[in-house]
């Protein structure tokens, strides 16, 4: 057990010290922060309301985007460069890869949060924000960036292509981010199933304050979901 625990926690150490090296990581973090700053901006005044509200709202569809765009390198530049089947033959488990990987991507995104207290910080000083949503939001947007960054591993664990892993990856995390915003044209029959499928409405019940065991196993199933998955890829590339 203990071997096991120090294996993953090199990994993640090691993969948190890579994105903070990379100018990409960056490059994404300030794109992130300059996006969500100008949606989150651009109507904050005209709204006349000190809340949150709009930059949770954008979160789901901006992360779709940014997270495959971090998670892409972790597994696909190690197959590119033939590190990955080094990896696979030390006495280190496609779990611990995996566990570790996803625990450094998890973290970084959450460092990439952490500038955004700013746009709370504006609204306190402009109003009584309520406390609530706002706990409820970036609780919310830790257990969304949980879900798209076991997908970015899966995505980045099929492929020797980061540009592939990105897609593959924005492709699925978009669909679960918007999936909700389309149920008001189709048939009531199958709306209940779908939307209990979208990321965004669980993350729209959570960010307004409410935690509701539903949404949380949604994101804990998700997660767990991708990351067996990846899982099960590495241990096929390792077997052929």
């Amino acid at each position: 057990m203990n071997a096991t625990k120090s294996a993953w926690t090199v990994i993640a150490r090691r993969e948190l010290a890579a994105f903070f090296a990379s100018p990409v990581a960056y490059i994404v973090t300030a794109l992130f922060l300059i996006f969500s700053g100008f949606l989150f901006f651009s109507t904050f005044f005209l709204v006349n309301l000190a809340e949150l509200r709009n930059f949770f709202n954008l979160l789901p569809v901006l992360f779709a985007f940014f997270v495959p765009a971090l998670t892409m390198r972790l597994f696909a530049e190690e197959a590119r460069s033939g590190s990955l089947e080094t990896l696979l033959t030390l006495p280190v488990s496609p779990l611990d890869a995996v566990i570790g990987k996803f625990v450094a991507a998890l973290a970084f995104v959450a460092a990439m949060l952490v500038p955004t207290f700013a746009y709370l910080l504006t609204a306190a000083l402009l109003g009584t924000p309520d406390a609530g949503p706002i706990v409820g939001g970036y609780l919310g947007a830790l257990f969304l960036a949980s879900s798209f960054a076991a997908i970015g591993v899966f995505a980045s664990a099929c492929t020797k292509n980061q540009i592939i892993a990105f897609f593959i990856a924005f492709a699925i995390c978009i669909l679960l981010a918007i999936i909700n915003s389309f149920l008001v044209i189709l048939p009531s029959l199958i709306v209940g199933k779908l939307e209990y499928l979208s990321a965004g409405y669980h993350f729209e019940s959570i960010a307004r304050g409410i935690l509701d065991t539903r949404d949380l196993l949604y994101f804990a199933s998700v997660t767990a979901l991708f990351l067996g998955l990846s899982v099960e890829t590495l241990d096929a590339r390792r077997a052929a």
